[in-house]
């Protein structure tokens, strides 16, 4: 039978299992039926268009633990998408950055990233946008958007409001806590480092003419301008501030991030309080 089962290619376990008539028995949970998972995830990415497979399994995931019911194989989850036609199309290529050093770090509040980026409107609008992140759980932790440039009371307030959300009304840190930003003039400005100073926080920034150091930040505003304002309507200005916050809250309490197992920020971070 050895002999037969390597000029066929097959296992001899399968082999004595067909000539012993036995019939094959599935292993696992029965899957959900195509029908029934092909709706589902076209729910998800009619929401979310931008979702590649693996997040779509994500948020598969999450429901069914919600629910108590088995969750559908990723590869199963690729598979069925790849039939259907809804996989999202292959990076095309393109040069990525290099990062610098490693900014993630293996808990929460040892250091915190800073950056700002600009959202385009259809009537000519410019929305400046700069938010806070924390380099673990990745959550974003507050922002300030103006119609303006980012100034250095700007960053000032967005600083005060990553504390209060993590630590609540406090005058200073508990413990030092890193604040990685670039070389913009509204985060080096003297006022902005000596408030910075007098709160706990330490300042640093990233070498002259390398801002892919700050490479988490820069991954934040292609997530966040791939996955939300290119999917969005942005007529004007108000409109544009006005949804920021719910963009910032979807961000941190569903949208699954890789580095984090495909958890969403907060639920990765209640995930660890509990354990």
């Amino acid at each position: 039978m050895s002999a037969v089962a390597e000029t066929l290619g097959v296992a001899r376990s399968n082999l004595a299992e067909r000539a012993a008539g036995r019939p094959s028995q599935r292993r696992g949970r029965p899957p959900l039926p195509e029908a029934e998972l092909v709706e589902a995830i076209k729910t998800i990415i009619a929401t979310m268009p931008t979702y590649g497979y693996r997040r779509v399994w994500a948020i598969l995931r999450r429901s069914a633990e919600a629910e108590g019911h088995p969750a559908p194989n990723h590869k199963r989850v690729y598979r069925v998408m790849r039939v259907h036609g809804l996989l999202l199309e292959r990076h095309a290529g393109g040069i990525e950055r290099r990062h610098d050093g490693r900014i993630a770090v293996e808990h929460s509040n040892l250091r915190w990233c800073s950056d700002g980026f600009e959202i385009g409107c259809d009537n000519g609008d410019k929305v400046r946008v700069a938010f806070a992140l924390d380099c673990c759980d990745r959550e974003a932790m507050g922002h300030v958007a103006t119609t303006q440039g980012i100034k250095g009371e700007d960053v000032r307030d967005l600083m005060v409001t990553a504390v209060e959300h993590r630590f609540g009304l406090v005058n200073r840190l508990p413990q030092p806590i890193e604040w990685l930003s670039d070389n913009g003039s509204c985060y080096i400005a003297g006022d902005t480092r000596s408030f910075a100073s007098e709160i706990g926080l330490l300042p640093i920034t990233t070498p002259v003419e390398s801002p892919q150091s700050n490479g988490m930040a820069e991954a934040f505003v292609r997530t966040f301008k791939r996955d939300y304002v290119r999917v969005n309507p942005c007529p004007d200005a108000e409109t544009v501030i006005d949804a920021l916050p719910d963009w910032f809250r979807h961000y941190n309490t569903l949208h699954p991030h890789k580095a984090l197992g495909y958890r969403a920020p907060r639920e990765f971070i209640a995930a660890r309080s509990t354990r």
